[in-house]
């Protein structure tokens, strides 16, 4: 399954503006760390948009020969957590760890299986506060009396992620303080001794009692696993600022090693209907709605079928139109499917001719390439989609192709099910209803009658209309 060429894998970082070719710190390893979710709430369909892209992302990787080791932070500590626990009266433990077990049954319903490890912030108070510590000895932090402080003009670089100039922010207080430095350092560690805070989860620490701030729990995590560098650092585009760029200030002060990462990712921006999902707008939708009504595998094309970087903007009728594309590629395979199951009865034996396959004489070879050539550009998903497409297009009638040919097909699509994380199988086939047979069997037949009156053009719509909801017609 390996495509086995690590050479020409392009990534965009946001740092550097541009594509780089994918030197990783340690050859052939891959250290992937992604920005995973406050579990207050259920995730939606922009966390399912991020999620799937470096999911495909991991798999793409790890088909080109790479190993990825892939974390995902938890945050299940944090103001949202805690102002909802007390509005639906239960321990804030408790709602969290309640959220983080239907995150991660969400992610799985998507087919996104490729996390390492999902790493919780308050496992992980130890290297939290000790991070802290060494940043305040190191003169990039301060204590006051509500908590401890990021003194932001301490680190020249801060806003290079953003291209943003301290002296142009507006200021974004994380808790009110009087004593801050400069209106934009945030905050380190939020002192919780006061009476107001009574019965809010709280740790011990050398500044009292009290809970991290959001941006240290993720450098704490990073830098115990991959060290204070690694490859790749993922997430959506809205944490660039002030989240990354606060991570960026942490770490490297603390390490005084440049650069934090090689390359950093970001997700685009996901619109329903062309505005910005909201609950006040009524158009926020959870994962676990989604699926109430859409199949996991068309949710994932609609997500692959626009750049990871780009934005995109969700619709029942763009999800439909996925479907009817997937459709289109399900039935393909599916014909391609019997063609084989006819000539070889042991599935073992075929198993092991499609592992093996690699007949591409009389194949479109080329753009069965342009689809790796897509991937290897900053994992183009949309233009590997087209190149299957051209390939089907291109087939025109699997009868006509050898056995050796055949297997190398389907080997290709095995890979490409593989890499996009997406079943190829129509698996609702078996499953359609009499009624829809009877239904189709009419339209048929209206449409020969339509061909024997010479009505071409009206046949030739009901033929074009039916290949687009995945049902081959061919006239021969």
């Amino acid at each position: 399954m390996i495509k086995g060429d690590l050479e020409k894998v392009k990534v965009y970082s946001t740092m550097t503006r541009e594509k780089q070719d994918l030197k990783t710190i340690n050859n052939k390893r891959v250290k992937l760390f992604v920005c995973g979710p406050t579990v207050y709430d259920d995730a939606h369909i922009g966390h399912g948009r991020t999620y799937i892209s470096f999911d495909t992302i991991k798999r793409y990787l790890e088909y080109s020969g790479y190993s990825v080791f892939y974390i995902e932070n938890i945050t299940d500590i944090d103001d949202k957590i805690i102002n909802r626990s007390k509005e639906i009266g239960i321990d804030s433990s408790t709602l969290a760890k309640k959220y983080e077990k239907r995150f991660i049954e969400d992610m799985h319903s998507l087919n996104v299986h490729k996390v390492n490890l999902f790493a919780r912030a308050t496992d992980h108070m130890d290297e939290i506060i000790d991070q802290i510590t060494r940043l305040i000895k190191k003169g990039y932090a301060y204590e006051t009396e509500d908590g401890v402080y990021y003194n932001i003009d301490k680190f020249e670089d801060f806003g290079k992620l953003s291209n943003r100039k301290i002296d142009e922010l507006e200021s974004h207080r994380d808790i009110a303080d009087t004593e801050k430095h400069n209106p934009n350092d945030f905050v380190l560690w939020k002192k919780r001794e006061a009476p107001e805070f009574e019965g809010e989860p709280k740790w011990d620490s050398p500044w009292g009692k009290g809970r991290p701030g959001w941006h240290i729990e993720d450098t704490a995590i990073t830098e115990h696993y991959f060290g204070p560098q690694y490859d790749v650092h993922g997430g959506g585009l809205d944490l660039i600022f002030p989240h990354h760029e606060a991570e960026i200030a942490q770490i490297e002060a603390v390490s005084g090693k440049k650069p934090l990462v090689r390359y950093w990712m970001h997700t685009g921006f996901l619109n329903v209907s062309g505005e910005k999902m909201s609950k006040s707008l009524g158009n926020f939708i959870t994962i676990r709605e989604l699926l109430k009504d859409w199949d996991a595998n068309v949710f994932r094309f609609f997500v692959l079928s626009t750049h990871y970087r780009s934005p995109i903007d969700f619709s029942k009728d763009s999800l439909h139109q996925a479907e009817k594309s997937l459709n289109k590629i399900q039935t393909f395979n599916e014909s391609l499917n019997t063609l084989l199951t006819n000539e070889f009865e042991n599935p073992d034996e075929l198993t092991d001719k499609i592992v093996n396959a690699n007949q591409k004489e009389e194949l479109p070879s080329k753009i069965m390439d342009n689809f790796f050539d897509a991937m290897d550009d900053d994992f183009n998903t949309p233009k590997a989609i087209s190149s299957i497409f051209e390939f089907i297009k291109e087939i025109k009638d699997l009868n006509t192709y050898s056995m050796g040919n055949l297997l190398t097909i389907k080997k290709w699509f095995n890979d490409i099910s593989y890499i996009f994380g997406i079943d190829l199988n129509n698996t609702d086939s078996s499953e359609t209803d009499s009624s829809s047979d009877d239904l189709l069997e009419i339209i048929l037949n209206i449409r020969e009658k339509l061909r024997e009156n010479k009505q071409y053009d009206l046949s030739d719509e009901i033929r074009d209309e039916l290949n687009n909801h995945g049902i081959e017609v061919n006239d021969s």
